[in-house]
């Protein structure tokens, strides 16, 4: 009782971590100390969602490392690229005007600059083994000073979709070296197969066991609003409304909220925006981020 008092009388500065989005701060934020686990099914954005919620890690100066078993360094580096610049270095007009190319190369040469000191990816692919990935994560807090590890995915790292004691072990051990070097994991992982694409997936719909969820500290679900792109395909009218994609939280151990966060993509940027119509955040210039 006494250290709650001591706390309402010189209450202590949260040294919590957002997502990229302004209207989320309230909602729902990364603690130091803790595990977040992404999920969805194949093709609904989970790797983009969490490489641009790392874009906006290092936006707030936190020091990101992301290991992805399923892509290549160099791949997942040019899709941030591509977030962070805002553009997409594949149009046409880039190739065709050489002043334009120039830009682009000067706005990745700042990228360079920006992420120095600060991003670290994992040089390899395929199925690693969990102490190999837990071993990697301590190095990265102890000697890189790394605040925030992102591991991409879950069944790349645990032999075996039934294996559900590998899987809660490496969960366990996850969260005491978020917890021993007062870091913030997130693990992307995959959902059941859904019976529609049209369903919302909630941490009861993640693959293995029920552990997963109940042993680290948030759950949040990506979902693709599939029927709106189909829409839009078919030359159907669209309600902008209607969001492209749903952050769904449904768990946070140490927060007050769970629920749903709306998002619109930007083709060519490919980030991800608080509302429709808007322009891509400039995620190198402070308060920009602050949509």
């Amino acid at each position: 009782v006494q250290e709650l008092i001591d706390r309402i009388k010189s209450p202590i500065r949260p040294n919590h971590r957002y997502m990229p989005w302004a209207k989320t701060y309230g909602l729902f934020q990364f603690r130091p100390g803790e595990v977040t686990v992404w999920g969805g099914a194949n093709g609904n954005g989970k790797s983009m969602v969490t490489g641009f919620v790392g874009l906006g890690l290092l936006a707030q100066n936190e020091r990101v490392c992301i290991a992805s078993f399923e892509m290549k360094p160099i791949r997942t580096l040019e899709r941030m690229g591509r977030q962070f610049s805002g553009h997409n270095p594949n149009d046409p007009a880039f190739a065709g005007s050489p002043e334009a190319k120039s830009e682009l190369i000067k706005v990745y040469t700042q990228l360079q600059e920006w992420t120095e000191g600060k991003l670290w990816l994992y040089d390899q692919q395929g199925t690693v083994t969990a102490s190999q990935v837990c071993a990697v994560a301590r190095y990265c807090a102890k000697e890189l000073g790394v605040t925030q590890f992102f591991v991409d995915s879950l069944m790349k790292c645990v032999h075996g979709e039934d294996d559900y004691n590998g899987q809660k072990a490496f969960i366990d051990e996850l969260t005491s070296i978020a917890r021993d070097y007062s870091i913030h994991i997130h693990v992307v992982h995959h959902i059941k197969k859904p019976s529609s694409e049209d369903q919302k997936p909630g941490k009861y719909d993640f693959k293995g066991t029920g552990a997963i969820t109940d042993q680290v500290d948030n759950v949040i679900a990506v979902w693709r609003n599939k029927a709106k792109e189909r829409k839009r395909e078919a030359g159907e009218t669209v309600e902008d409304s209607d969001p492209d994609c749903l952050l769904i939280c449904d768990k946070q151990r140490n927060g007050e909220w769970e629920g749903t966060i709306g998002l619109w993509f930007d083709k060519d940027s490919q980030q991800y925006l608080p509302s429709p119509g808007m322009q891509p955040m400039d995620m190198a210039v402070p308060g920009e981020t602050n949509y």
